[in-house]
């Protein structure tokens, strides 16, 4: 199977971000996945049109899609625009998080956004993820977030990677489910690395790139194509696949 992931488009009416995600949208038409991940940061500027347009463009789309917030979206507008039914909502803490089983795969999307603020957070969802791994029937899982859990080593991203990875490592490390990766955005960047002694990787964006930046007084040019991962779990291996449009 092929789980397709797309992040931080941050569409707004003064960029072309929309025909970004168009051409990915395109691009993925010869890959026929089986399921669209979103993980965050769909629009800018609470510009609640933008929403609509993703929307329709989805709509159009063979294959069922499924969406996290990121800092920059507005959870309210989300549940105007695709309904609470999208989501395993958290009343405790306004949460929209994402329960998805595909024959034997489970794909978990963890909600890590932190009302008015940049970073993002896990420490108050640790509970509902040790349920959703124990009651995967041992199938085993994907996790999803929008806020990366590893340092990449650029300075102004890392201040705003997510809290509460001490109780995250420890939740994988000790659970008894599968879980086989756990991949983000938020950075801007094509990025992978280990957590939690699984694979770990930040999903390129469809907006341009930030720069391979690590705090030198010299800013490195940063490539403009859009980005996305393809991940293709077949026989019990996952492989996933940076790739730039």
């Amino acid at each position: 199977m092929l789980i397709a992931q797309v992040s931080d488009i941050h569409a707004s009416p003064q960029n072309d971000h929309l025909l970004r995600f168009e051409h990915v949208l395109t691009w993925l038409e010869h890959m026929s996945p089986d399921v669209l991940v979103l993980t965050g940061d769909l629009i800018d500027g609470q510009w609640q049109e933008g929403y609509r347009q993703i929307a329709s463009r989805l709509n159009h789309q063979s294959y069922p899609s499924l969406m996290l917030p990121g800092n920059s979206d507005d959870r309210h507008a989300m549940l105007a625009e695709w309904g609470k039914n999208r989501w395993v909502q958290d009343a405790s803490n306004n949460a929209l998080h994402f329960l998805y089983d595909l024959d034997g795969l489970r794909l978990i999307g963890l909600d890590t956004k932190i009302d008015a603020e940049e970073y993002g957070s896990v420490t108050n969802h640790l509970t509902w993820l040790d349920r959703q791994l124990k009651e995967g029937h041992h199938s085993p899982s994907l996790v999803f977030l929008h806020h990366h859990v590893f340092a990449t080593g650029i300075p102004t991203l890392d201040e705003t990677m997510c809290r509460g990875l001490g109780q995250l490592e420890e939740l994988i490390r000790h659970t008894r489910a599968k879980v086989l990766a756990i991949s983000s955005g938020h950075v801007h960047r094509p990025v992978a690395s280990v957590f939690a002694r699984i694979p770990a990787y930040i999903c390129g964006s469809v907006c341009p790139a930030n720069p391979l930046w690590f705090g030198t007084e010299h800013v490195p040019p940063a490539e403009n194509a859009p980005a996305l991962m393809i991940h293709r779990y077949v026989n019990n291996i996952l492989t996933s696949h940076h790739v730039s449009l």
